[in-house]
């Protein structure tokens, strides 16, 4: 009978329990930082500037523990015995995970520069989209903690559930767009307004690439 490899394959290793607490810490972080920014979408569109700026803050300050944390796991993978297919594997996957966090705080450093709140049937769409992520990132940390119970069948279930959110979100984007040119806005905000809609769009992208991932190892490990 073949024996089933582990999901990651040094989850199994005593001496590498460090490196999985890292990272589980790691993707929390990651998630962290993608409600904050929710909170300043919610805060932006309610007009409340003061909790919109706090909530930015707090986007920066978590990308900022996030990255923090990706350091860990790399020094962790530098200096630990692990065999190097699944030292790739994780490095793959780690970058992947804080990829998301970067494009998150990118997204809130934009919505801090538009000055004059956009006409409704743009906020109704940038809530939209951002509900998107923040969906996607809900089921990206169900998959992931999945993947680590080896429950593979669901953590395949949920793959899928994320490609279709992502689909979602393509979709999003071009009503989104569409509102933004239909919109009487200005320079400025024409352009800040465009980029957000590309880095939600983006950001939902980096959480698919994650999940892409988790589905090669998933079934490799089969």
């Amino acid at each position: 009978m073949k024996e089933t490899r582990n999901i990651f394959g040094w989850l199994a290793m005593q001496q590498e329990q460090s490196i999985l607490a890292d990272a589980q810490k790691h993707i929390a972080e990651v998630k962290t930082t993608v409600e904050c920014f929710a909170e300043a979408i919610r805060a932006f569109i309610a007009g409340d500037l003061q909790t919109q700026t706090a909530a930015i803050e707090k986007v920066k300050e978590s990308e900022h523990r996030a990255d923090i944390q990706k350091v860990m796991i790399i020094d962790h993978l530098t200096k630990g015995i692990l065999h190097p297919p699944d030292r790739e594997d994780l490095f793959a996957f780690v970058k992947a995970i804080d990829s998301i966090a970067n494009r998150t705080k990118t997204a809130a450093k934009l919505l801090a520069f538009i000055e004059q709140p956009p006409p409704h049937a743009v906020l109704k769409n940038i809530s939209a989209a951002t509900e998107q992520v923040v969906n996607a990132m809900g089921v990206l940390t169900q998959t992931i903690d999945a993947a680590i119970r080896n429950d593979l069948d669901l953590a395949l279930e949920q793959c899928k559930e994320i490609v279709r959110i992502e689909h979602t979100a393509d979709d999003q984007k071009s009503m989104l767009l569409e509102a933004i040119f239909h919109a009487e806005l200005s320079p400025q905000n024409l352009l800040l307004c465009y980029h957000l809609a590309d880095r939600l769009e983006d950001v939902t992208d980096k959480i698919r690439d994650s999940v892409s991932f988790i589905k090669m190892i998933v079934i490799r490990s089969k």
